[in-house]
């Protein structure tokens, strides 16, 4: 039983590995800007090693694993356009008559929604904590240290390089960027816990079999 789960998950972070790595290659081909596209995409070239390194010790569901996967396709495609820049955000902008291309707020909203299942189930998991009111304060606490913690790593890359980091800092002029940022992925959290949940609780009861 072991061996066919073992199997099961290897499948799974092949099929991720292949889908990243053909992403990487289009969003890298001809980057809006090298420099932004290596900090957008540099967490998926960090994680991919991880998960095989740890598959063994730790595998994650189905939704985790799907999710991550998703995720590394919003950074990838912003990385290559800059978030400014994405073509589908422009359409959404030109159709609602926005002040600004909304992709940067998908990715914020990303950035809370696929984390919040995965701090879930390593809370879950390995913490052993039960569902309930606790995890679910614990895990949108966990998305905004993320998100605080990106903002941060924001600061320093628009201080080191100045001018040069516009185009990864994706503010597009507005002065509460930072702000809408962190609602968003707190947004996105609480929208995975409320939308998820029921699934995902039944891939941890399946997983433990």
């Amino acid at each position: 039983m072991q061996r066919d789960r073992w199997k099961r998950d290897d499948r799974r972070l092949v099929l991720l590995t292949l889908i990243w790595a053909a992403a990487l290659v289009a969003s890298g081909w001809r980057p809006f800007d090298r420099a932004t596209w290596a900090m957008e995409v540099a967490p998926v070239l960090i994680l991919l090693p991880i998960l095989w390194a740890t598959r063994r010790r730790f595998a994650w569901t189905g939704l985790a694993l799907a999710l991550v996967g998703l995720h590394g396709l919003i950074l990838m495609l912003g990385g290559a356009y800059s978030y400014a820049r994405v073509p589908a955000g422009a359409w959404v902008q030109d159709w609602l008559h926005l002040a600004r291309n909304p992709y940067d707020r998908l990715g914020h909203f990303a950035q809370g929604f696929v984390p919040a299942i995965v701090f879930r189930e390593a809370l879950i998991r390995r913490g052993g904590l039960p569902r309930g009111g606790l995890t679910t304060f614990l895990v949108l606490a966990c998305c905004l240290a993320v998100s605080a913690t990106y903002e941060l790593i924001e600061f320093a890359a628009a201080w080191m390089l100045g001018q040069g980091a516009e185009a990864f800092l994706g503010t597009q002029g507005d002065v509460w960027d930072t702000q809408w940022d962190m609602l968003m992925c707190l947004i996105g959290a609480a929208t995975a816990l409320l939308t998820l949940s029921r699934l995902h609780d039944r891939q941890l009861i399946r997983w433990k079999r």
